[in-house]
């Protein structure tokens, strides 16, 4: 029904107008009675050989859904009906900001691909912890970023408000400093600043009676030198694990039209799947497997789960493949990879 009815509809319009309308259908149509309960059935696959124990948390399957779907953190219930083993909320920042001028979010259907540059727009970290404070059961990520105008040698300070808002609410925490849709972000990525950073954040963490997770998202645009920097951090400060990867500023073998192809922002989808796949491989390996990596880049069917998780991911996420497979994609790779450990 997705693929023939939903899709080709929702298609015809602005992708951002569609974002918002689509929020609000699954908002309202939750409310009716019955409906909740009906998607779970036909969306949720529950086993014990789904779940998965990944630095000290027990998520119910390894597939969840990445930062930038449910920003401020309005929706994480209702989504998690679709059969989500977890949620990552954000990016967040301290405060609210609108995020770069319209428009900024483009579909590239050739490529089954998607444009953003949102650039962090979001309410605030405050108004999502209010949110939050009335979840019960559903594993929670907290993505966190700086803002728009925070100079990068003051950036420490707006992750750290975040880290400490959103302590209580989530289950662990991401530190973004890989989105190439904020000025200079990027430059937290190399070595000195990142450690900094991490460090910061790690021994805040460790003051607290039960420390939360703490994981690094990186761009797949890293070359191998950069990589094996990201490596050398995580065996120096000791956070918990890494996500790769965010979204990547090339342009390589695409198929759509050109107007499409040469808008700046971050390209999520199928054309980053290789990619984010070989940098998994390369830090699993390079790392001799020394933390969990959360994959995410070009998942849409259950094959391209199950490639990231034999090239050493131990979750994945899906962001564009829900929006081009529709919610039949969490229940598919489920069953994948429900039906191969058993």
């Amino acid at each position: 029904m997705y693929q023939f009815i939903i899709k080709p509809f929702l298609f015809l319009f602005d992708p951002e107008s569609v974002h918002h309308f689509s929020f609000a259908m699954i908002r309202w149509g939750s409310k009716i009675p019955g409906v909740a309960f009906l998607i779970r059935k036909i969306y949720c696959i529950e086993h014990p050989a789904l779940e998965r124990k990944v630095f000290g948390l027990t998520f119910k399957n390894p597939v969840g859904l990445a930062a930038g779907f449910d920003k401020d953190a309005k929706l994480y219930k209702e989504l998690s009906n679709f059969g989500f083993g977890f949620i990552e909320i954000g990016t967040l920042t301290p405060k609210g900001q609108a995020g770069n001028p319209k428009k900024r979010l483009f579909r590239l259907q050739d490529d089954q691909a998607i444009i953003n540059r949102m650039g962090f727009n979001n309410l605030g970290v405050d108004e999502a912890v209010e949110r939050l404070k009335k979840n019960k059961n559903i594993l929670i990520g907290g993505n966190i970023g700086k803002n728009k105008l925070t100079p990068n040698e003051n950036a420490v300070d707006d992750y750290i408000y975040c880290f400490d808002a959103l302590f209580d609410y989530v289950d662990y925490f991401v530190v973004n400093v890989s989105s190439p849709n904020t000025p200079n972000l990027r430059a937290l990525q190399d070595k000195e600043p990142l450690t900094e950073l991490l460090s910061v954040l790690k021994k805040r963490n460790d003051k607290n009676e039960k420390p939360k997770p703490i994981l690094l998202k990186i761009a797949p645009d890293l070359s191998d030198d950069q990589l094996l920097d990201i490596i050398s951090i995580m065996a120096e400060v000791k956070i918990d694990g890494v996500i790769a990867s965010n979204t990547t500023l090339s342009r390589a073998n695409l198929k759509s039209p050109e107007q499409l192809t040469q808008e700046a922002g971050g390209l999520s989808g199928k054309p980053l799947q290789n990619r984010s796949t070989e940098v998994i491989r390369f830090l699993s390996q390079k790392s001799n497997k020394a933390f969990p990596i959360i994959g995410v880049g070009g998942v849409h069917k259950p094959e391209d789960a199950i490639e990231k998780l034999e090239a050493g991911a131990a979750l994945v996420q899906l962001y564009t493949g829900f929006i081009y497979e529709g919610p039949a994609a969490i229940r598919n790779i489920n069953r994948a990879i429900l039906k191969k450990a058993l």
